[in-house]
């Protein structure tokens, strides 16, 4: 039994992607100030219809924002590069 447990674990692992560890407000304004990010503004004309929410996130050793973005009727997920 633990090993078939063992086995679906590894299986989620692989399949489920790196998920981004996202910043509070306060941490985000801090990252942006002091350079390491991006601004919101700055990389807002990179993704086409309304920003309906943004989170600044870790992710593989730099930063990204993760947008819900309103496009016409649909809202997708967008990840835009924020690193500097």
């Amino acid at each position: 039994m633990k090993q078939i447990v063992a086995l679906l674990i590894l299986m989620l692992a692989a399949i489920v992607p790196a998920q981004a560890a996202c910043l509070s407000q306060s941490q985000a304004r801090q990252v942006v100030a002091s350079g390491q990010a991006a601004s919101l503004g700055s990389v807002a004309g990179r993704v086409q219809g309304e920003i309906l929410k943004a989170q600044l996130c870790q992710q593989g050793g730099g930063y990204v924002y993760v947008l819900s973005v309103k496009n016409g009727s649909k809202v997708t997920t967008v990840t835009v590069n924020a690193s500097r």
